[in-house]
């Protein structure tokens, strides 16, 4: 069986994207280990990644597309999409014979299904247009070509504009199966979508995140007595976000939080030290050197340098970068953990390490709902900084409790999205 797969990508330095990817790929090997996996995604060049599993390594081939203005080049998404829109409308699907020279489209042709993440949240304008449209080609493409689409476990939407409104129902209406990994998600599809043939489409699945292993990097980056628990204090692990750092994409609070980001990282830091009595170790989830973009490694760096001289070494930053398997690892250390990246949070639920939220949008409570965990969501859009400060209180005093219940349910959640690619699953009927 030959899957392609839409919205994924190993070269990101968005360990979330990175997780999704692993998640998709290790169901795939699991369930259907002879199967040909193409990753179909936006890149200059093609390329070859190793993916480990069981006991050795099985390469999954990138197969590049292009978004840019020279919209001449044969693997362009405009030109892809404008190709087989004429192919469809003469009627010409034959890929060996009509393809010769387009890459990604005889991919996607010549694939048993399509699936598309559309990186976790961003089959939605919420971003912006551009962005919609970015992940919506080639799912559109896919359809034009007669594929199977399904659209994996994401957050779905939300659709303002009226144009992308229609995209979104041409492609919801069509595609085969549509999994949202929240149950709110799901009703407001319902909604959006009436009495459309997308309606009876929806499934629920949760995030394939969780089903991500942790890999002990070759060069950990820590402290001896952090990995060896030497002092006999909780290790806490906070992930600060680049992205909230700098105030969104716009820089100007875009996220509407009732409190400054910046002063509610180092006011949580000073009360996990100074009033919980704990180690603090810093967690970047997406990586990257520009000081103008989102990258946690650069926002975690900073908070560092500045804390580094009150805190001692009660604060540690592994400086180092890390893929999805490895930072996995890391935060598989710790005794409880606070992230701003929803990814970085299942990381550490998924091993059963209690964790609290700091969400900047809706798709963080409608995920920890799945696993009951949606108490340990704090929203700075709505709760101002003391009151979240409260949040990560209550849920270190309650993660004995808390790591109870993870260990009753996380085995479920893992076996459900393992069974994602079941070759007898509703996927393939």
């Amino acid at each position: 069986m030959k899957i392609c797969i839409l919205g994924a990508s190993f070269i990101t330095g968005n360990m979330g994207v990175g997780a999704l990817t692993c998640g998709i790929v290790q169901s795939i090997r699991n369930n259907l280990p002879e199967s040909e996996i193409i990753l179909l995604d936006y890149s200059r060049e093609p390329a070859e990644y190793p993916f480990r599993h069981g006991n050795g390594n099985r390469v999954v081939k990138m197969v590049n597309m292009r978004f840019s203005k020279n919209v001449l080049l044969g693997n362009h998404i405009g030109n892809m999409f404008v190709v087989s829109a004429l192919r469809k409308l003469l009627k010409r699907l034959d890929p060996r014979r009509d393809f010769p020279r387009n890459g990604p489209l005889r991919e996607m042709a010549t694939s048993d299904i399509v699936v598309s993440i559309a990186g976790g949240d961003s089959f939605s304008d919420l971003y912006g247009p551009v962005r919609f449209y970015y992940v919506s080609l080639p799912q559109i493409v896919a359809l034009l070509l007669g594929k199977k689409l399904v659209l994996l476990p994401q957050t779905l939407g939300p659709f303002q504009r009226r144009a992308t409104k229609i995209v979104a129902r041409y492609i919801l209406n069509r595609a085969h199966l549509v999994y949202s990994r929240d149950h709110s998600g799901m009703e407001e599809m319902r909604e959006f979508l009436g009495n459309g043939a997308g309606a009876g489409r929806l499934r629920f699945c949760y995030d394939v995140g969780f089903l991500v292993e942790p890999e002990k990097p070759g060069t950990i980056g820590l402290p001896e007595h952090v990995v060896e628990r030497g002092s006999g204090r909780p290790l806490v692990g906070v992930n600060v976000s680049g992205l909230l750092f700098m105030g969104g994409y716009t820089k100007d609070n875009m996220f509407k939080f009732c409190t400054d980001y910046r002063v509610l990282v180092r006011d949580l830091i000073g009360m996990l030290v100074t009033e919980i009595g704990a180690d603090v170790v810093l967690v970047p989830h997406v990586f990257g050197e520009s000081p103008d973009t989102e990258c946690d490694r650069v926002a975690c760096r900073k908070v560092f340098v500045e804390l580094a001289g009150k805190h001692g070494d009660r604060i540690i930053f592994p400086d180092a970068r890390y893929d999805q398997n490895e930072i996995k690892y890391i935060i598989g250390l710790c005794d409880f953990f606070v992230g701003s990246r929803m990814h970085a949070c299942i990381a550490a639920l998924s091993q059963n390490i209690p964790a609290v939220a700091i969400a900047y949008s809706r798709k963080f409570h409608g995920v920890l709902q799945t696993i009951g965990a949606e108490d340990l969501v704090a929203d700075p859009r709505t709760l101002e900084k003391e009151e979240i400060l409260r949040v990560v209180r209550e849920g270190f005093r309650r993660r004995a409790e808390i790591r109870k219940h993870l260990e009753r349910v996380i085995p479920s959640v893992k076996s459900a999205v393992n069974d994602l690619f079941d070759p007898k699953g509703p996927l393939f009927q």
